[in-house]
């Protein structure tokens, strides 16, 4: 009997410990992301709210290091590098700190977890820039939110009670986007010219694999690329235009830092001197003779 009680009592015990019960957070938690261009910014943290209470002088004090939220530290990360108020932050995961004035703030990005001001490192900061706090409608639970979003720009708004801070976001959109593209671009095209050569190989589809290695040469001329037309060019016995292309390809491969470019050299150079010999010669037309 007193085994079969102390058994009910440890399964008791088991079912009570592995239960969790969920209650509500006084400051509950939040996250909130923001795509400006092509950077995506997520930022999170936890809501404490005023309850009557006096916030910045008081339950936040003035000039010393703030968690920017409630309990744990608030996160933020960045998926490309951006700008704070003109400083660089490499894409990354951070911690935003701040540490409040009655005119400005320190808006903080770090690397570092604290929740506390001995646990801060300022050895850590990535970014510290001074933000003018600005006057605001009451808000009643603390917010962290973006405003005033283009392609390449954005504040990041920190509101609570009647002050909000909004230090500026920017990114280069223009540039990570055209170099995106370069880089498609150059993908594309060296794909281009290896299904050309794998069609050359083959000796199948030459029109194709022709059509193919001419959108390579477009987007830019390699001596891979130009090698690749000439041969083409070659097998459709259109040796006139495939022996100057050979030649341009020995050229730029000799200017080039293609290491892989000695590997090319001598076939280059045979096949060049093959297309020039195979080139028809003109007929030459009998002279006529003078009537007397």
């Amino acid at each position: 009997m007193k085994k079969l009680v102390m058994l009910t009592a440890l399964t008791f015990v088991g079912v009570w410990s592995s239960a969790q019960i969920r209650t509500p957070q006084p400051s509950p938690a939040a996250t909130v992301m923001q795509t400006i261009g092509v950077t995506d910014i997520t930022v999170k943290y936890s809501r404490p709210a005023m309850k009557g209470r006096e916030i910045f002088g008081k339950l936040v004090p003035y000039g010393q290091f703030w968690r920017t939220g409630a309990n744990q530290a608030t996160a933020i990360e960045f998926s490309t590098d951006i700008m704070l108020e003109g400083q660089n932050v490499p894409a990354g995961k951070y911690f935003l700190y701040s540490i409040p004035g009655a005119d400005s703030w320190s808006v903080i990005i770090n690397k570092s977890a604290a929740t506390a001001p001995e646990e801060y490192k300022q050895a850590d900061d990535v970014a510290r820039v001074t933000v003018k706090a600005a006057s605001a409608p009451v808000t009643e639970s603390f917010m962290i939110g973006f405003s005033n979003i283009t392609d390449s720009t954005g504040t990041l708004d920190i509101m609570w009670d009647k002050v909000k801070v909004s230090p500026k976001l920017s990114v280069s959109t223009t540039k990570m986007v055209t170099s995106s593209i370069d880089k498609v671009a150059e993908a594309s095209a060296n794909n281009m010219n290896a299904g050309a050569s794998y069609l050359l190989t083959k000796g199948i589809d030459l029109q194709k694999a022709l059509s193919m290695v001419n959108q390579a040469v477009a987007y830019k001329e390699t001596f891979r690329n130009l090698w690749t037309k000439a041969q083409i060019l070659g097998k459709l016995g259109n040796f006139a235009e495939a022996a100057p292309l050979a030649k341009k390809a020995l050229e730029i491969g000799q200017s080039s830092n293609d290491t892989a470019f000695p590997f090319f050299k001598d076939a280059i150079e045979k096949g060049a001197a093959e297309f020039v010999s195979k080139i028809p010669v003109p007929a030459v037309m009998p002279a006529l003779k003078k009537k007397k």
